[in-house]
């Protein structure tokens, strides 16, 4: 049984390339929108301020589709790190030693894209709908995320 054991770790293979795959078409799709707004944008030749809104608003939701990529590729290295080989080299910032260190980076990550979110919504709002409700909700969010990896930290030096 422990051979089986120590080798079913190697399942996490299938998180691993799967959350890779996915990272991978954020990318792609993120940079194809982009290199898309950019040429529609020289071919409008057109400069308002609505048109700079406008703008500012897809080139947030771009940043948002990279954040997410982000977020899965996180999740892929980490989890490679994990459970099937630790001598990833990556920078010292990335280094992912335990599964709370894996959780951290991601819910860091959260926080930043649940912040792109309001971004987005704050930029494109008419001035009809409830801004403050989702503000005060992704607040509540991140000051819990936040209060989440605050305690955690708290608690590794004990």
């Amino acid at each position: 049984m422990k051979p089986v054991l120590g080798n079913a770790r190697y399942l996490v293979v299938i998180a691993v390339v799967g959350a890779l795959i996915a990272a991978v078409c954020l990318m792609v799709y993120g940079f194809l929108e982009g290199g898309k707004l950019v040429f529609s944008l020289i071919e409008k030749a057109e400069v308002t301020r609505k048109g700079a809104k406008e703008m500012a608003l897809e080139f947030i939701e771009i940043i948002d589709l990279f954040l997410m990529g982000t977020v899965f590729y996180i999740i892929s290295v980490g989890l490679y790190s994990l459970f099937i080989n630790t001598d990833v080299r990556l920078p010292e910032w990335l280094k992912i030693r335990t599964l709370d260190d894996l959780k951290n980076k991601l819910l860091s990550v959260v926080i930043v894209v649940l912040a792109v979110v309001f971004l987005g919504q704050a930029v494109a709002w008419d001035g009809a709908r409830d801004l403050m409700g989702l503000g005060i909700g992704i607040a509540a969010v991140i000051a819990a995320l936040t209060w989440f990896i605050s305690v955690k930290a708290g608690n590794k030096g004990e």
